[in-house]
């Protein structure tokens, strides 16, 4: 994944997120849009418990999910993110090279040379990519047209310039219970499995880690979390698989229909001809 670039390859980075710790303070959505510059959002009441931002998008790189449960009574609370996956469909898409994998193993993309086709839009199976919308500056007679395209694609970088400069990414130092975690994925693997074992030998409902497997449908997440319920209560998908795996085998068999064809236009030719 990072052998081409050689010496500057950097180990790989990456979050863990423990949702058992988080207590839905939004700083972390706060601080990724102040330091990235993310326009604002989550104006709007959405009438989803505490949850005014509702999904990720390009205006949102974290989003504070609320789910409120009865039975047990609690309340489930989770900063989600871009996975920064290991096998990325929207980099095996993206036509212009704007989406690239960086030198920390991170999902990155170059708003520069993108060019708004939003392939990688459909190709992320979580969601996350999206084209930014901005308040029209001239507003328009119908109302429903209060909003125009940006153009093009944006998501969580993982802060790849605080990386370069050697420091966390925003939300991870503005998070107050440590939810968010940030440092080399492997050494947070070890640590997700030792939080989920002592969360497993307090008997604590439901715990379980997502997106740490390397061997899952996607090769593991580069940003991957501490459940404590099924991944569909949390609005993820429960068995990810990256959405480009299919397509040689798709072309191999498209390739031989079109022999086919041909081959069958050219018999019908040559039978008519004799």
């Amino acid at each position: 994944m990072l052998d081409s670039y050689g010496p500057e390859a950097k180990e790989r980075m990456g979050f863990f997120t423990d949702t058992s710790v988080c207590i839905g303070c939004k700083a972390c959505e706060v601080a990724c849009k102040e330091w990235n510059l993310v326009p604002e959002d989550g104006l709007v009441w959405t009438g989803e418990s505490y949850d005014n931002t509702s999904e990720l998008g390009a205006n949102t790189w974290r989003h504070v999910a609320f789910i409120e449960q009865s039975d047990p009574l609690r309340w489930l609370m989770s900063s989600d993110v871009c996975k920064h996956c290991t096998h990325a469909g929207c980099l095996d898409v993206c036509p212009t090279g704007s989406l690239f994998r960086t030198e920390y193993g991170t999902v990155v993309v170059q708003q520069d040379i993108c060019n708004g086709c939003g392939y990688c839009v459909p190709a992320c199976p979580f969601g996350v990519l999206d084209k930014r919308h901005l308040p029209r500056q001239d507003p328009p007679a119908l109302p429903v047209l209060t909003k125009e395209e940006d153009g093009r694609v944006w998501k969580c970088t993982l802060c790849y310039d605080r990386l370069k400069g050697g420091h966390e990414p925003a939300c991870a130092k503005a998070c107050p219970t440590d939810s968010i975690q940030f440092g080399p994925l492997d050494e947070l693997r070890e640590r997700a499995d030792k939080r989920l074992e002592k969360l497993q030998a307090e008997n604590w409902n439901g715990a379980r880690l997502y997106g740490r497997d390397p061997g899952d449908g996607v090769g593991g997440f580069g940003a991957f979390f501490l459940l404590l319920d099924e991944p569909e209560v949390y609005g993820l998908p429960p068995d990810p698989v990256v959405t480009t795996r299919d397509l040689p085998s798709m072309y191999r068999s498209a390739a031989i229909a079109a022999g086919a064809v041909v081959a069958g236009v050219l018999a019908a030719f040559v039978g008519g001809s004799t």
